[in-house]
């Protein structure tokens, strides 16, 4: 299942990270996703039924990665996007049920309880990499210019 998140009011953090050149961009946008999409891992992970093997648990993570069937079904949208949730094909059948199985929802419950705590965490994340980026880029420019110098 996907979901869609549409945050209004932040035109400046857009600003400063079209501001930055694009693959400085992606990484930073990246990083902060990975980090704030983490606590919903955790809490799926601690929700989710051990199950004879324990995959479902261990397969739980943060990515940018899907697996190759998931990528035909599901079309880039934007140019960072971060997958959290399990990698394992038998989550579906554990989280929603089937005829032969009642649900045993844990991500749906992790994302409900951190959804919000996810985008205050991508709020104050970007501001963060985005002033380290620019102190980097600011840092290496000089170096440059000290180097043509001398």
């Amino acid at each position: 299942m996907r979901v869609t998140v549409d945050v209004d009011g932040l035109k400046e953090l857009d600003r400063a990270l079209r501001g930055l050149k694009a693959s400085t961009a992606k990484s930073v946008a990246r990083r902060v996703l990975m980090k704030a999409g983490e606590p919903i891992a955790e809490a799926g992970r601690a929700q989710a039924p051990l199950g004879p093997t324990g995959n479902l648990k261990a397969s739980y993570g943060v990515g940018t990665k899907l697996t190759r069937r998931q990528s035909k079904l599901s079309k880039k949208e934007n140019d960072v996007e971060v997958y959290i949730g399990p990698n394992d094909p038998a989550a579906i059948q554990t989280e929603f049920g089937n005829e032969h199985q009642a649900p045993e929802p844990h991500l749906r419950p992790a994302w409900d309880a951190g959804k919000d705590r996810a985008l205050e965490d991508i709020k104050t994340g970007l501001w963060a990499e985005i002033s380290k980026a620019v102190a980097r880029l600011a840092r290496k420019a000089d170096r440059l210019a000290r180097k043509a110098q001398g």
